[in-house]
């Protein structure tokens, strides 16, 4: 049975939704909140995503870069708050943009591990994802893409069983700051990856989504950079920004 939740400006349906396994292109994801300026709260992201399935594993994939002291804390955080973390080093090329691809990886995860999941759910607006996600659908598997809906590929949401538009959830996946700050003072770092392109789509009746439980208030004061980002710092900007972070469940050993 589908329910539309006027507060939230979603449909919502109800019905188990099994195992879930969550992937995350942390570098798509981190252009696309930013194009939207929003900072996502991952605690947040996670419980949302996850809805009403039982975690089977959140993937984040994500370039890095050796001399960010600052991301490698971030990183050691998503570890310790329920995501197994994917990482490949960034690469120079020769007109000085610094990149490092996953899609592969991605892919390689989402195929192998179907038929121990029932729900895959894809966090990505990229394209080249359109014959996984059907690859997936194939064996059986339940597949959700979430994104923002001018950043994500109309084909890739066409392919998919539900799409989640993030925009449309913004409030529930934002990350909160005290004191009001606007946007632009806010500790925001620029990727040293190049955006992918935004897909600038008509907005359409959003496909039913499976329904979130309320979620808690966040820790404002939780150490959460940008997702994807590769931080510039001084040595000495150290480690006791991290925080723990979160009451989520680590489902994962740290890598």
């Amino acid at each position: 049975m589908n329910h539309f939740d006027s507060a939230n400006n979603i449909s919502l349906q109800f019905g188990h939704r099994g195992k879930v396994a969550i992937f995350i292109d942390g570098n798509n994801l981190f252009h696309a909140a930013r194009f939207h300026n929003i900072d996502i709260d991952y605690n947040k992201l996670l419980r949302v995503l996850l809805g009403d399935g039982r975690l089977f594993r959140a993937f984040f994939y994500t370039g890095v870069d050796a001399g960010a002291e600052r991301q490698q804390g971030f990183l050691l955080w998503m570890r310790r708050n329920g995501f197994r973390v994917v990482q490949k080093e960034l690469k120079t090329f020769y007109d000085g943009t610094r990149k490092a691809n996953l899609d592969v990886e991605i892919a390689v995860d989402m195929l192998s591990l179907a038929g121990r999941y029932d729900t895959a759910v894809l966090v990505s607006g990229d394209e080249d994802f359109v014959y996984a996600v059907n690859s997936v659908a194939y064996k059986g598997c339940r597949v959700e893409v979430a994104g923002f809906r001018s950043n994500t590929a109309p084909k890739l949401i066409d392919v998919a069983d539900c799409f989640i538009d993030l925009g449309e959830i913004a409030e529930r996946v934002r990350k909160d700051f005290p004191h009001g700050l606007k946007y632009e003072e806010r500790d925001i770092h620029i990727s040293q990856q190049p955006p992918p392109p935004p897909h600038f789509v008509e907005p359409a009746e959003p496909l039913p989504c499976s329904a979130a439980p309320e979620l808690a208030a966040p820790d404002v004061h939780a150490f959460h950079p940008p997702i994807g980002s590769i931080i510039e710092t001084s040595v000495n900007e150290g480690m006791d920004q991290l925080s723990s972070g979160g009451d989520f469940v680590r489902v994962t050993d740290d890598q």
